[in-house]
């Protein structure tokens, strides 16, 4: 008997082993270009932008490719204007009509002269916001969480969805709901967006009218993606949905891989290019699903978070990790092309213009976090995009999409301020550097450990 119960334990020892070790291991897959890829797609199916309007959304188009298509703009830069806004810009702005829209996180929303950063109207909310505007036909519309300081769940958080006037300021339609932390998407008239109330809502563009809901398993911080009459939006749960952009009826749910039972959250938004959803995840994997099936193509592990949107350029798709690395991988099976160390933690989305790849880093991001994250300082970085070779770099970045465009100047964040930079052979003025509000610093921080 005593013989019988040793080979039991043991062989049960080895079982949980086993059980611990595959589920502590992170999940890889790699993929094939024979399986729901189409190399061609981005370049087919993007939207024209108009000269009025160079870069309308978040991410450049619907399709959140973050790759600034048919500008032609590249280093060196000189400074043109730099405005103050005293506190972090978490995600960049949009240009158009002549002006750079920018939300700042304690309340206050500018737009600015794109010529010379003067202030053409400003608004103050008293609320957060961690999210890029949207330009439609005259329209910025803009998300918004909780009052500042925006606690993460305090029972009876509001938010809302606005949309002004871009030449004026004034409020054309607003639309409350618990607090609403996605970048709004605009496409055929109708805005979508994500809530803390684990709601996916379509609103109509020139009203405010509620279309549909759609509710999901948890809060949806992400912002969502568009594809061939299909939005692509993913929660906290670590759930990625396919939903019809027209009715909201439930495509398909793919998810994050599970370990001991828990998923970690997705926090960056979809993209989607060659047939296929691009989205990396906090467990520090980079997933692609097939854009009509659903269907898990390939898994990469590539660090500690994965907190930063892809973007999508020849092949390539583009990323940057919490524990200091840039990535660019094979769209088609996920295997490694090229990596470079970078000076720290990479939280916001890369921008491709004109060949180069453009990605920030974060001084302060996981500071509480429970896994390795690099610390170094804040900055952006630009990189020859097929060899990751670098071509330029500036003292300034955080949390956003390092840059922005109209084609003339370059729109750089840094966590504070907002600078235009120009060609250095290029004609106008020189530096300068405004104040453009007042107030003190403030970060808001996730849950489950992990700062944002």
């Amino acid at each position: 008997m005593l013989g019988v119960v040793a080979a039991a334990t043991l062989a049960f020892a080895g079982a949980l082993g086993l059980w611990i070790r595959d589920q502590t291991r992170p999940l890889e897959k790699r993929g094939s270009a024979r399986e729901e890829f189409v190399p061609t797609e981005p370049e087919r199916e993007r939207q024209p932008r108009t000269p009025a309007v160079p870069w309308p959304t978040y991410g450049f188009d619907s399709a959140r490719t973050h790759v600034a298509a048919g500008f032609d703009l590249r280093p060196p830069f000189r400074r043109l204007w730099t405005i103050d806004a005293r506190d972090t810009l978490e995600f960049p702005p949009v240009v158009g009509y002549g002006m750079v829209f920018q939300p700042q996180q304690r309340g206050l929303f500018f737009a600015l002269d794109a010529r010379t950063g003067k202030v053409v109207w400003r608004k103050r909310t008293g609320r957060c916001s961690a999210a890029s505007p949207a330009l439609w036909r005259g329209l910025v519309i803009q998300s918004w969480m909780d009052f500042v300081p925006c606690p993460q769940d305090r029972p009876g958080a509001s938010g809302y969805v606005v949309a002004w006037d871009a030449r004026t300021g004034k409020r054309k339609w607003i639309f409350r709901a618990a607090p609403v932390e996605s970048s709004p998407l605009v496409v055929k008239g109708t805005v979508y967006v994500g809530s803390w109330d684990h709601n996916v809502y379509a609103l109509d563009a020139r009203s405010g009218r509620l279309r549909w809901r759609f509710a999901t398993d948890e809060q949806v911080n992400t912002s969502a993606a568009y594809w061939r009459g299909t939005i692509y939006i993913a929660t906290d749960a670590g759930s990625l949905y396919a939903l019809s952009a027209r009715t909201g009826r439930l495509r398909w749910r793919a998810q994050a891989h599970a370990r001991f039972g828990m998923r970690e959250f997705f926090y960056a938004t979809p993209t989607v290019a060659y047939g296929r959803v691009y989205i990396g995840n906090t467990d520090g994997t980079m997933y692609a699903f097939g854009a009509r099936s659903g269907r898990l193509l390939w898994a990469r592990p590539l660090g500690t978070y994965i907190y930063a949107a892809a973007a999508a350029w020849r092949r390539s798709i583009f990323t940057g990790t919490y524990d200091g690395r840039f990535y660019a991988l094979d769209a088609a099976t996920g295997d490694v092309r090229w990596v470079r160390e970078a000076p720290g933690a990479v939280h916001g989305a890369p921008t491709v213009l004109d060949g180069l790849i453009y990605y920030s880093t974060c001084s302060s991001c996981g500071s509480a976090a429970k896994r390795a994250v690099k610390r170094g300082p804040d900055g952006t970085y630009a990189l020859d995009a097929r060899t990751g070779r670098e071509v330029w770099r500036f003292r300034a970045g955080k949390y956003a999409n390092p840059v922005v465009t109209d084609g003339e100047r370059l729109y750089v964040v840094g966590r504070a301020h907002l600078h235009a930079l120009v060609p250095r052979s290029s004609g106008g003025a020189g530096t300068r550097s405004r104040s453009a509000a007042s107030g003190g610093s403030a970060q808001r921080a996730k849950v489950s450990g992990q700062t944002r």
